[in-house]
Parts: structure tokens; sequence; C-alpha cells
């Protein structure tokens, strides 16, 4: 697949700009609520209309403002599944899926996709039932199947577990990665849960106002988000501002400290970031005095809420998270870091 996307559109109190240029696989869009995701989605399928730019799909041009194309949703040949799946209440299961295959005239063919797709999708024991006689798993399997019917070049998944609890949603992820491998299909899932991104997608971009910062392979964002903004929405709850004190040195005036990397410190370093589960009290590296405050036990983990001894006043206390069974029975006086887990960010 080959996806090209250059667009902008006036969106509230800021400007939706996308410039996305994608060669397949599963892409995750990770953002807050607001931020235009859903939007992106939305134009590339058609349905809303971006200002200016260019969309691209396959070599075919979907929107085009300059040449006054603008593809009908259903000529792009392009998914969308809605995050309330949209099914048709007062049709059942199989009628619903038989609406993706409106443009297929020969009845026999009809027939024959639908009766495979049913097969594939596990959906023969509640094809004659309603959508409200379905749960939330049967409804999103037919959802995805009277949108795969139709053969699409590119799926367009938009929050598709947002509305459901944590135990369906994690089993409704399980369900649909087997689904994507066993179909195919190029998709571009998007979501404000990085844990969902990080199961599902082979690559990530982060999106922030309307504009996408960074898009790269999902272990690798992870581990480098790059930005504040990224770390934050890759679950980073320890960030300050900082500055350069050497090639693989960075200063941190808020916690007083002096922090060695693995990787070289460039000139414009802002902040640096430290996940919650990667402190070690037995580090020989970056290795401080600490103070601990509170601490709040989870179900399978306990937060330690500590700050540094020469921490400035006003400044946000730090997190350790650490699980349950490994928790010390007297609480150490020094946390390390390793160096290679020192996130080094940069402005945006």
């Amino acid at each position: 697949m080959s996806l090209s996307v250059h667009i902008k559109r006036k969106l509230g109190n800021f400007t939706l700009r996308v410039d996305l240029e994608y060669e397949g696989g599963i892409l995750g869009i990770l953002g807050a609520s607001g931020c235009g995701k859903s939007m992106t989605l939305k134009s590339i399928a058609g349905i809303e209309k971006p200002d200016e730019g260019q969309i691209v799909l396959n070599g075919r041009v979907l929107f085009d403002s300059e040449k006054r194309i603008n593809l009908k949703p259903q000529e792009r040949n392009v998914g969308y599944l809605f995050q309330n799946y949209a099914l048709f209440p007062n049709m059942t299961a199989e009628k619903n899926i038989l609406c993706g295959l409106s443009r297929e005239k020969d009845r026999t063919a009809r027939r024959r996709k639908l009766e495979d797709v049913i097969e594939a999708m596990e959906i023969l024991e509640f094809r004659k039932k309603y959508p409200h006689q379905l749960s939330g798993g049967q409804q999103q399997r037919t959802a995805l199947a009277r949108m795969l019917v139709s053969e699409p070049e590119l799926l367009l998944l938009d929050e598709p577990f947002s509305a459901l609890d944590a135990y369906l949603r994690e089993q409704l992820q399980t369900q649909m990665r087997s689904i994507l491998q066993r179909f195919g299909k190029d998709v571009i899932l998007v979501s404000h849960n990085r844990d969902e991104l990080y199961y599902l997608c082979c690559d990530v971009a982060v999106m922030d106002s309307g504009k996408l910062l960074k898009l790269a392979r999902t272990k690798k964002l992870f581990a480098d988000p790059g930005s504040r903004t990224a770390a934050i929405l890759t679950g980073c709850k320890n960030i300050a501002d900082a500055r350069k004190a050497g090639e693989y040195e960075a200063d941190v005036p808020e916690w007083g400290i002096r922090l060695k990397t693995a990787q070289p410190v460039r000139d414009d370093l802002c902040a640096v970031g430290l996940r919650a589960h990667y402190f070690n009290p037995k580090s020989r590296e970056n290795l401080f005095p600490v103070v601990y405050l509170a601490r709040r036990e989870e179900p399978f983990e306990v937060r330690m809420m500590f700050r540094y001894a020469g921490q400035q006043e006003g400044t946000p206390d730090l997190w350790w998270r650490i699980p349950k069974d490994r928790r010390p029975q007297q609480m150490p006086k020094m946390l390390g870091i390793a160096p290679q887990n020192v996130l080094l960010l940069y402005p945006e």
C-alpha cells in the first residue's frame, strides 16, 4: 500500500496539518482527545472535507483541492469502523453485512462472499440476531465483517475499543489482532490508549493539536519518544526541564542532579524523562539520595512517591512503580537509573 496525506483544515482553536507518507502495515495514531485524530481518518474516508491539500491511495487521487477532486466515500474503497460500530438496528447481523456488498450485482458472488466472511469471522451462531441482541464483541465482529466483505484497500479504525470495559477491551484486542493478521489488510487505528496501540500496531505516529510530531516503529517510539508531548502520551510520569552538561550528560536543576546518558546530548535539549518502572536501587550509575513521601497500592503494583534529596521546592514529586512481589522490606536510601533509560527530550 502507498498512502499520501497532506491536508489542512481549521478546527476550533487550531489547524489540522497532516503530512503523512505511509507504505503499509498497521499504523497507530496516538493523541489526546480533540487533537485531530478522528478528523484525519474521516478526511481519508471522505466523511469530512479538508480545506486544502491532497490525499492519494495507491496512486489514486481521493482528494485534491487544487484539481477539485473529492471522491465520495463509497468511491474511495476505504473501510471505516466507527466508534459505536454504526450497525443498522432494524437489520440482523447478516443483513448488516450484506450492506457491504451493495456494489456486488452477481447474486451468487454476493452469497459466496457473505458466507465466507461469516465463517471467517465466526458469526454463524448469531447471524440472525439484531444488534441489540449482540454483545459488544459480536457487534464489533459484525461491523468488521461488513467492512471487510467489500474488500477495501485500507481499513480505518476510529477508537474501536473506547466504549468497552477493561476486561472486554483486552479480549477484543486479541480478537482484532488475529482478524487483522488473517485478512492481511493495511490499517490506520487511532486511539488515546497507548497500550492497545503498542499491542496492535507496527508503527505509531504521535499527534498533538492537529500536527503529527513523530512517526516511528512502535518499540522505537516508546524507547525514544523524542519530545515532551510524545513522552507524556507514551506514559512517562517523571519529566523535568534539563540542559546539556556534556556530550553524555544532562543537568536537571529541578531535581538537583546531573544524569549520565547513553545517547549523545544535543545542544537543544529541553527536558528529560524517567519512566517509573526503571528505577533501581542497585544501579551503579545515576544513583542519588531520595526522600520517600507516600505509597499507593494498586492491584498488582505499588506506586512510591519520592523526591530527590536536593530537589527544588514546589516541583512535582516523582513516581517509582514496583511489582508487589519485588517491593523491598525497607525502602532504599538511594535510587538510580541506567543511562540507557534516560529519555532525552527536544523542542517539538
